[in-house]
């Protein structure tokens, strides 16, 4: 037997074992069941107490990185609008100070044109004033060519009396000469005569012998002259033909005019002369200067006496040109000039437009970028609100949270929590 006492009324009483036990064991399983609903109860609170508190911090979290991605977002914009105002202010600028740097080279175009017209115009005046004077110039060297003409005419008699002394001269000469002697006087014969005036007349001449048979045959004498920067203005070739008068076979001049013409072409002269003392009875030959050119071009035939004149006319003849030669030089370089100016002009032009396309096309690219940028923040800013919205779908999944849905698919919990809720039923 046990006693007991009453916590009420404080009275001793007696009991037996068996009641004592069950006694005991209902205030054990009572007991039990506060204590494990004060667990629970305390579990739950802590787990809402840790949802709370992660809660608040992924909250804390969320709005930190919003609120950062606001500011970064504001200061992008705020950057955008910077460049956008700075980039158009520049673009602006640069298309003005271009717009006027071309409206500067198109009144400069515009000047460069009216003062070429200008002095294109009074070149033109210039050089119709010197044709005229040129034309003044060749009709008076025509008058005195024509004064001239007359008075080698008026000459003639006299030149055909010395000529027949010549000939005689020649004839006596020729009948103690052998054949390759008579071809050489007169070439000897023409040297001395043109080193008699190369001093007073010909200084810048040059009269050589024709050395070169590189392409078969030769002539005998190339006569060159220089302008006095060196330009050569007239070359002649000169061939001497003379042959003994007891010789069977007679040669005519015209023989050699092909050979001539030819030896003419290869050496690269402007005229050919023919200094002949062959067909001595021809009168045509006889007459004075002969010009062949109706069968070879710039081709003459003359006789011995002749031989100075005909140079000093044809020299005299080129000299007229070089005048003609230079301002055609001038004008051609003055085109070339124009041109080349113009193509400058075209050149800039073409450099310019490729520099402000090119300009523009980063402008756009860095538009383009900041584009992205923005998106790209967008997406960040969505992923961040979605992430919110999964965190409110936990929190609400905690809330539902209860042993039950605990231990649904876990049969070892639902057999504790059975054992203890059959033992606290007991």
């Amino acid at each position: 037997m046990k006693e007991i006492k009453c916590p009420k009324c404080g009275e001793m009483f007696q009991i037996d074992e068996s009641g004592y036990a069950e006694i005991l064991k209902t205030v054990r399983n009572d007991e039990f069941e506060n204590e494990l609903n004060q667990r629970q109860e305390y579990l739950k609170n802590e787990m809402q107490h840790s949802i709370e508190k992660l809660e608040l911090e992924k909250k804390t979290e969320i709005d930190k990185l919003i609120r950062q991605n606001e500011t970064e977002i504001e200061k992008l914009n705020r950057e955008i609008s910077a460049l956008k105002e700075s980039n158009e202010k520049e673009i602006k600028l640069s298309l003005a100070e271009k717009e006027q740097m071309i409206s500067k080279l198109e009144g400069d175009i515009e000047r460069e044109k009216v003062q070429f017209q200008l002095e294109k115009s009074n070149s033109l005046k210039e050089k119709d004033d010197e044709i005229a004077k040129l034309k003044e110039a060749l009709n008076k060297s025509q008058y005195e060519a024509e004064l001239k003409e007359k008075t080698l005419k008026e000459n003639h008699q006299n030149e055909i009396k010395q000529k027949n002394e010549i000939i005689e001269y020649y004839k006596d000469l020729k009948s103690h000469q052998s054949t390759k002697m008579i071809g050489e006087t007169l070439e000897q014969h023409c040297e001395i005569e043109f080193n008699k005036l190369r001093a007073t007349g010909f200084e810048s001449a040059y009269f050589e012998k024709d050395n070169d048979a590189k392409t078969g045959s030769k002539g005998d004498y190339i006569f060159k002259d220089f302008s006095e920067d060196g330009v050569e203005y007239i070359s002649i070739m000169f061939e001497m033909k003379n042959q003994m008068d007891t010789t069977a076979t007679k040669k005519k001049n015209e023989d050699f005019f092909k050979e001539l013409d030819k030896d003419r072409r290869e050496k690269n002269c402007e005229y050919a002369v023919l200094v002949s003392l062959l067909e001595s009875d021809n009168e045509l030959y006889n007459s004075g200067i002969v010009d062949v050119s109706y069968k070879y071009p710039k081709m003459y035939v003359i006789r011995p006496q002749f031989f100075i004149p005909i140079i000093t006319l044809l020299r005299n003849a080129a000299k007229n040109s070089i005048g003609y030669k230079r301002e055609l030089m001038i004008a051609k370089n003055q085109s070339i000039d124009i041109t080349n100016f113009e193509n400058e002009m075209l050149a800039f032009q073409k450099g310019f437009e490729k520099n402000f396309n090119d300009a523009s096309n980063r402008f756009k690219d860095a538009i383009s970028e900041i584009d992205k940028s923005i998106e790209h923040l967008q997406k960040i800013k969505e992923a961040l609100t979605l992430s919110d919205k999964h965190l409110r779908l936990a929190n609400d999944k905690a809330q539902d949270l209860s042993i039950k849905k605990l231990t649904k698919n876990s049969p070892t919990m639902r057999a504790k929590f059975e054992e203890l809720k059959n033992g606290s039923n007991e």
